[in-house]
């Protein structure tokens, strides 16, 4: 296979690769690196061994991502503070195998539930679910029979339902959960969020080693929340913007400082009524790099 073919294929499959990386990290960085390392691979592999250069790509791009996953675990212990996924504007892969689940695949909350699987449940389900590979095909991809396949991916399907909330939140609900938080945020002090917040509502903010104003640990409790967001707000220069965007395929807060550069994506979940009931704002700037 001459090497024109190899990269109008790699070029061609990079976004799926991407969406398939990206689900599995949680930061699109090291998506990107990711799949840039299974690019170069296959301009160095035996011509022999590509019998298909997306089958190639998929199942490189897979195994890198495994093993991504198993030093980050070690990185992640270290972490300052709480660890959030890295936000994105758009789906990597607009052409996963179900629209009507892509959203969800991209979901903040989603990418937190993969968090407790391993590295082989979360590829399973990945692959199988969001992107329609075959048992037969991600055996193939991870050395693993049909059989041991089918198992990570009931055992994974289990996890993920136990650890998702019962509650039924409707789109028209969330909206309306966003668009208060924003009215919160523009006026700016402990009332406004107050009212906005859930008795026991849980706010986990993830600002890395630099931000000064990083909660280390999850606060609970609406006079809590409201004080630290109140103060939080505060910090920020008067010229900030605080808009409603698509964020991880639904509704988000990006916030941006005078500058105009991003300093905040806030995700909520609704509880009963239009009261936010979780809030997880990803203040990390090296984070922040891929939003508008």
């Amino acid at each position: 296979m001459d090497t024109a073919t190899l990269e109008r294929a790699a070029l061609d499959e990079r976004p799926r690769l991407l969406g398939i990386a990206y689900r599995m990290i949680g930061s699109y960085s090291d998506a990107e690196d990711v799949v840039q390392d299974a690019m170069l691979r296959i301009h160095r592999a035996p011509e022999t061994d590509i019998a298909s250069p997306a089958a190639y790509l998929t199942t490189i791009t897979t195994r890198l991502a495994i093993d991504h996953l198993r030093s980050a675990r070690v990185r992640r212990e270290s972490y300052v503070g709480p660890w959030l996924p890295e936000p994105i504007a758009a789906d990597p892969a607009p052409d996963a195998a179900s629209k009507a689940i892509i959203a969800d695949t991209l979901s903040m909350a989603f990418l937190l539930l993969l968090e407790t699987l391993g590295p082989s449940e979360r590829a399973v389900l990945v692959l199988h679910d969001v992107f329609a590979y075959s048992h037969a095909e991600i055996g193939a991809m991870l050395d693993r029979s049909e059989a041991s396949c089918r198992q990570l991916l009931r055992r994974a399907r289990q996890r993920i339902d136990d650890g998702q909330t019962k509650t039924e939140v409707t789109p028209a609900q969330r909206d309306e959960v966003v668009k208060r938080f924003v009215a919160a945020c523009d006026g700016g002090d402990f009332d406004a969020f107050f009212a906005a917040l859930v008795a026991d509502v849980e706010l986990i903010f993830d600002g890395g080693p630099d931000v000064k104003t990083a909660a280390r640990r999850p606060i609970r409790g609406a006079d809590r929340v409201a004080r630290f967001l109140a103060f939080a707000m505060a910090r920020l220069t008067t010229g900030r913007r605080v808009e409603v965007a698509t964020l991880n395929g639904g509704p988000a807060i990006l916030i941006h400082a005078e500058s105009g550069r991003p300093v905040g994506a806030v995700f909520i979940e609704p509880g009963n009524g239009d009261r936010a009931a979780v809030i997880r704002w990803v203040r990390n700037p090296t984070k922040l790099n891929q939003l508008p």
